[in-house]
């Protein structure tokens, strides 16, 4: 077995570890944010560092790809597009959702560090896909026009759409200065706790369709692991701050009208 599905291998069982690792461990930032998990930075510097990887390491991949100018039976312009959705949703994470954070809220250093590592790992497992591993001829030209590519991305730029809908919503809820909290009530959050999750979600799920590889399956099944368990603390922090007037809502944590 090859040192890359080794690594896959490994990242599927990490996935289950976390995801139950995760009910009992809180992911310490944002709303759910303690003091358990030692020093912390600024959320914006922490965001940046924290995704920055999946975008460069991505980046790195297309550019020696497009450099060495590697055959690999693949269509060269499917595989830009496919790196392409990729590098577009975490060029948004990186360089551009951070910045428009508001407030002064801090992140664990170690909570970044964990995230930076998934992210260059999981950089490697797509990119590493794409560019090397996909068998030969499996992206030819008509890829674009199979069902796997069109329902992948319309699923992926719909999860897109939903996730940052849902992120304008969560900055909007408060004014300046404004330090209370409130419930977030619009679009997908009339069904779930954690609309942007269920919206990255949403988008991953469309990348593994759109790829229809296992690098995508895995990586949506890290996604679900990974905020699974933390929509359903942020459910339990509502429930606790709000009472009667959140649980009444009768929200799903990450899923509409299914968890």
């Amino acid at each position: 077995m090859s040192t890359y599905y080794i690594i896959m291998a490994c990242m599927a069982v990490m996935a289950a570890v976390v995801f139950a690792a995760l009910f009992f461990f809180k992911a310490g930032y944002g709303y759910l944010s303690t003091s358990n998990w030692g020093p912390k930075i600024s959320n914006k510097t922490a965001w940046i560092l924290m995704e920055a990887p999946a975008f460069l390491f991505m980046l790195y991949y297309t550019v020696r790809f497009a450099v060495s100018g590697t055959d690999t039976g693949n269509s060269k312009a499917v595989l830009y597009i496919m790196a392409g959705f990729y590098l577009l949703h975490y060029f948004q994470r990186s360089f551009i959702f951070p910045l428009m954070m508001r407030g002064k809220s801090t992140m664990p250093v170690a909570i970044m560090l964990m995230g930076l590592i998934f992210n260059t790992l999981n950089a490697y497992m797509i990119g590493g896909w794409l560019f090397g591993e996909a068998p030969s001829g499996m992206y030819g030209e008509d890829w674009l026009r199979s069902p796997q590519f069109i329902i992948g991305t319309i699923v992926f730029f719909t999860g897109m759409a939903i996730n940052l809908h849902s992120d304008h919503v969560i900055r909007n809820l408060r004014k300046p200065g404004d330090t209370r909290h409130y419930i977030p009530r619009k679009g997908f959050y009339r069904y779930v706790t954690s609309a942007n999750y269920f919206g990255e979600f949403t988008e991953w799920i469309g990348y593994a369709i759109l790829t229809w590889s296992p690098a995508g399956v895995l990586f949506a099944v890290w996604t679900f692991a990974n905020l699974g368990p933390r929509a359903k603390s942020l459910t339990e922090k509502y429930e606790k701050e709000f009472g009667e007037e959140y649980t009444r809502l009768n929200k799903k944590h990450i899923i509409p009208f299914i968890w």
